[in-house]
C-alpha cells in the first residue's frame, strides 16, 4: 500500500536521496525496528530533503498506531479545569513541555482532552478505543477523580502524574512527596527556626497529603511535636490568604514550608506587607523549584521537582504499554532535591 500524496515526493525518491531500498525508507518511516541507526539518519534527511509527508491514514493500517496520544486534564465534582486555567497554569505548561519534548522526535501528537464530567470521561476512553489515540496521559485535578479507575477497568493504555488517590492497577509516575517535605524541614531547623508552621495543598489530593505528613514527621523528629498548619490551594492568592492566617493565629512564627511555589509567592507578600522580613524575621521554603522562584524577592529557597523528566518518563512508559499490551502496570518515583537560595 503506497503511503504517498498524489503529486508529492514519493518513497523512491527518499530512497533514491538516501541510497537505500524503498523497503528500508518504509521501514523507517513507520517506525520499525531493527533499522541501523545510520540507514534511519540517512532516511531523515532524504525526508527533510526531498519534504517528503507520509499518508497518516494509510501509515496507522499498517502499524495500527494512531501516532497521537490523549494527554488529558481530569477532574471530578465541582473541581473542573476549563481550558483558561489549564494554559494559564505553570505547573501543566512545564508538564505539558515535558511530554512534547519526549513524544515530537518519536512523531507522536498529543491531543488536548478536559475530562471534567462523566460524559466527557466517557469520551476519553472512546477516543482512545476507536483508534483516533494510542493512550492516555493523564493529570489529575482532584484525589477522587474517577478516571483512572475507569481507564484500567476498559483496558486501555494510560499513565497517570502522581500516585492515584485509591488503589488502582495503572503504571504512574510520582515524586518521592515525603522526602521532599522532609528536606523542607531539614533546612528550616538547620537554620535555627523553632516557631514552624506550614501551608498545605487541596487535602483531596495525595501529594498534598503527603508533603504534610512527611513535613510533620520530619518536624517532630528534630523536637518539634507541633506544627499549625493552615490550607491553600496551590494559588499565589490562596498561599497569602493561608500566610495572613497563620500570622494572625500564631504571631511570633519564624519559619513557614509552603506546598507549592506558587503559595510560598504569596506567603512572602503578604510577610511583605506586615513588614517581617525574609529570612531575617520568617524564613520560607517552597516546593517544586518553579521558574518563579528564582524571581521571587528574595529568591525561593524550594524543594526540586523534575517536571519535565518525570513527564518525558511518563510519555515513555506509555509507548512501553502501546508497544506491549501485556506489560504490567508499574511506578516511577523520582528523588527530590533542596534548591538552596535566599528565603530560607
Amino acid at each position: 500500500m503506497s503511503t504517498d500524496l498524489p503529486g508529492s515526493p514519493t518513497l523512491e525518491d527518499v530512497a533514491r536521496v538516501a541510497g537505500v531500498s524503498r523497503a528500508t525508507v518504509s521501514r523507517v518511516i513507520n517506525g520499525i525496528r531493527n533499522v541501523a541507526p545510520e540507514i534511519q539518519e540517512a532516511v531523515n534527511r532524504a525526508v527533510a530533503t526531498v519534504g517528503y509527508v507520509p499518508n497518516r491514514a494509510a501509515r496507522s493500517l499498517v502499524t495500527r498506531r494512531a501516532g497521537a496520544v490523549a494527554l488529558v486534564v481530569s477532574g471530578a465534582g465541582d473541581e473542573r479545569p476549563s481550558e483558561a486555567r489549564v494554559f494559564a497554569d505553570p505547573f501543566f505548561g512545564r508538564v505539558a513541555g515535558g511530554i512534547l519534548g519526549f513524544l515530537r522526535p518519536r512523531a507522536v501528537h498529543p491531543v488536548l482532552m478536559l475530562a471534567e464530567t462523566p460524559e466527557a470521561r466517557d469520551e476519553v476512553i472512546a477516543f482512545i478505543r476507536q483508534g483516533s489515540a494510542d493512550g492516555a496521559l493523564v493529570v489529575s485535578a482532584h484525589g477522587e477523580d474517577p478516571l483512572p479507575g475507569l481507564l484500567a477497568a476498559a483496558g486501555v493504555p494510560a499513565v497517570l502524574w502522581g500516585r492515584p488517590a485509591r488503589p488502582v492497577p495503572i503504571s504512574y509516575v510520582d515524586l518521592d512527596q515525603r522526602l521532599g517535605a522532609a528536606l523542607a524541614a531539614g533546612r528550616l531547623v538547620e537554620r535555627g527556626r523553632r516557631r514552624v508552621a506550614t501551608i498545605s495543598g487541596p487535602p483531596g489530593l495525595p501529594a498534598s497529603q503527603d508533603r504534610l505528613s512527611g513535613f510533620r514527621e520530619a518536624m517532630a523528629r528534630s523536637g518539634h511535636p507541633y506544627v499549625p498548619d493552615a490550607e491553600g490551594d496551590f494559588s499565589v492568592t490562596g498561599g497569602e490568604s493561608a500566610m495572613r492566617r497563620l500570622i494572625a493565629d500564631h504571631p511570633g512564627l519564624d519559619g513557614v514550608f509552603a506546598a507549592n511555589d506558587l503559595m510560598a509567592e504569596g506567603a512572602l507578600r503578604a510577610l511583605r506587607d506586615r513588614g517581617l522580613r525574609v529570612p531575617e524575621d520568617v524564613a520560607v521554603v517552597g516546593f517544586d523549584d518553579a521558574p518563579a522562584a528564582a524571581q521571587c524577592l528574595p529568591p525561593l529557597t524550594t524543594v526540586r521537582q523534575p517536571m519535565e523528566e518525570m513527564a518525558a518518563e511518563m510519555a515513555r512508559l506509555l509507548l512501553a504499554h502501546v508497544d506491549d499490551p501485556g506489560l504490567e502496570a508499574t511506578s516511577r518515583v523520582f528523588r527530590p532535591t533542596l534548591v538552596v537560595r535566599g528565603s530560607a
